[in-house]
């Protein structure tokens, strides 16, 4: 695999339409993925003083963060609007190569903030919920 810019990483919302747009999100300057499994410990007195972990079990979940500048771009409202309801809606990450991930996420932090001398500002975060499907390139 070959290295890929970060600018082309990009964190997209559903319209909710059918089908449905996707667009990406204005202003981002940062954004973050990460897959998340629990585990579910097995471990007995048979262990031999190892630990062991029943494969497959536990809950997955994927988390989001990100950030960037405000632009009042339509993007930004429609996130805003899903934070402020609370509900689950359609996302991709997308990334240079063409893969994605896909599937329904919650805001959980939308928090803005701007210095007296700068530009204003946002961080957001995202849960999964239900299954999130990778598509390879």
């Amino acid at each position: 695999m070959s290295a890929e810019k970060g600018r082309a990483f990009l964190l997209k919302i559903g319209d909710g339409a059918v089908p449905e747009i996707f667009n990406v999100i204005g202003g981002m300057r940062a954004t973050s993925f990460r897959i998340n499994n629990e585990t579910v410990d097995v471990t007995n007195k048979a262990s031999g003083g190892w630990r062991e972990l029943l494969s497959g079990a536990g809950i997955r979940h994927v988390s989001l963060s990100g950030s960037g500048i405000f632009t009042n771009s339509l993007s930004e409202g429609l996130v805003q609007s899903k934070a402020l309801d609370s509900s689950v809606n359609n996302y991709q990450i997308v990334f240079e190569s063409g893969d994605m991930f896909e599937g329904g996420f919650q805001v959980t932090t939308l928090e803005y903030s701007g210095d007296y001398n700068g530009e204003r500002t946002y961080n957001m975060a995202l849960e999964s919920s239900g299954p999130v499907v990778f598509s390879g390139v």
